[in-house]
């Protein structure tokens, strides 16, 4: 007979359920609520962010117009909303193609090793030599000033961090034993690579692209201020800040709701990147 001593006993969970992060759920509210800008800028604002109006010039913050307006009568809230998109576009192609093209190009050379590392090796080299901005703005005042040459010059330098990520961590994962039993098996070079080796080794890239986003925003705000990004009359937010410039003992909202704006986006995808961080770091 059996008693209730005899019954086996369940077994607790060797791992729990990890709960999402504050500063995840933190960060995608406040992502949702720049994509909600971006995507529907009528719902946030009545008014287009390029027409004048010359009967409320350097009018404050009002019930009308509670961003006030610029040196044009242009409304500054509409000009924040609809910057919303024009800036996340940049924290996007900024980061793409350089997590992309680093992610792949670290892991092959990782993998393949020899002539073709060392090659990428001394260019990435020669690349970290010049600082980053330096080096952006030389590209950008060759090819001319806009958001296309921007995003080209970004791209030529900015796949170097994603690189070393990448090349280290396959180099490392290499030597495991699942990427060895793959081997083994007979496993194409290229299958080992791209489904064994690469998902486990993208994990501080995908990290890393979220505080790189924030750091494309604000290079982007960075090269509108000094005429090389975006162009006037384009509402964004570093084009913004450098119209208030001249305004700031008499209308300083021109400046300072656009950089509040650019603050925000920035702690957003800080937040990102740190949840992702704790929810992609591997359980003990």
């Amino acid at each position: 007979m059996i008693t209730t001593l005899d019954a086996p006993r369940a077994r607790p969970r060797a791992t729990r359920r990890r709960l999402p992060k504050p500063t995840l759920v933190l960060g995608l509210l406040l992502l949702a609520l720049l994509l909600a800008a971006a995507a529907f800028p009528r719902l946030f604002t009545p008014f287009s962010p390029t027409d004048f109006d010359y009967t409320a010039i350097l009018k404050g913050p009002t019930g009308k117009h509670p961003f006030g307006t610029d040196n044009f009568g242009r409304d500054v809230l509409s000009r924040v909303v609809h910057g919303t998109r024009i800036d996340l576009q940049i924290a996007l192609l900024t980061t793409l193609f350089p997590f992309v093209f680093g992610t792949l190009l670290g892991a092959v050379t990782a993998f393949r090793g020899g002539v073709l590392d060392a090659v990428v090796g001394r260019l990435a080299d020669l690349v970290v030599v010049f600082p980053f901005l330096v080096l952006v703005i030389a590209i950008v005042a060759v090819l001319g000033p806009g958001l296309t040459n921007m995003y080209i010059a970004v791209s030529a330098v900015g796949w170097v961090s994603y690189w070393r990520l990448t090349r280290g961590e396959v180099r490392t994962q290499k030597g495991a034993e699942y990427a060895q039993a793959a081997q083994v098996l007979g496993y194409s070079p290229s299958r080992v690579l791209l489904r064994h080796l690469l998902p486990n080794a993208v994990t501080p890239a995908i990290v890393y692209l979220m505080t790189d986003m924030s750091l494309g925003i604000l290079l982007g705000a960075s090269l509108g201020y000094l005429g090389l990004g975006a162009q006037p009359p384009t509402p964004e937010w570093g084009v913004m800040v450098a119209d208030g410039k001249n305004f700031m003992v008499t209308a300083w909202w021109i400046s300072t709701f656009p950089g509040m704006a650019l603050t925000l986006a920035g702690l957003t995808f800080s937040l990102l990147g740190d949840g992702l961080a704790d929810a992609l770091r591997p359980r003990s």
